[in-house]
């Protein structure tokens, strides 16, 4: 179970009420302001690493093998797509959980990633494989 869904709202909720015993309705005030402030600054990195994303084609990264070193589990779809600087392929289908995405690179190497609540909770690297000839 995920805490961070009910402790992150307990702790402002918890933040706006002392600043209300503390200051009155201009603690509030200020808690509020605060609070619209964080959300402000999460919607614009929201929106700059989308604009970036927009701009490269769906799927590819520049090196699938060093996408695949800097991945963690835990990361969410939003830190994957800024270090990508583009947009997942979907393999899964849309709106289901686990989601898989996809990112490949000119050697068409891929790395399919699977996040499960928004979060990466499993990464594979896939390599062609090279022909006999060419590796001789």
């Amino acid at each position: 179970m995920n805490l961070q869904k009910f402790l992150v709202p307990i702790a402002l909720l918890a933040g706006v009420v002392l600043a209300y015993r503390s200051y009155g309705w201009a603690g509030v005030a200020a808690a509020a302001s605060v609070l619209v402030f964080g959300v402000l600054l999460h919607f614009t990195r929201m929106m700059q690493v989308l604009k970036r994303a927009a701009n490269r084609p769906v799927g590819y990264v520049d090196s699938a093998v060093m996408l695949n070193a800097k991945l963690k589990p835990g990361m969410t779809l939003l830190h994957v797509i800024a270090m990508t600087r583009a947009l997942g392929q979907l393999k899964s289908v849309k709106g289901e959980q686990p989601e898989v995405f996809c990112w490949t690179d000119g050697s068409q190497s891929h790395v399919s990633c699977t996040f499960v609540g928004g979060k990466l909770s499993h990464h594979e690297l896939f390599r062609p494989q090279l022909p006999e000839d060419a590796a001789a």
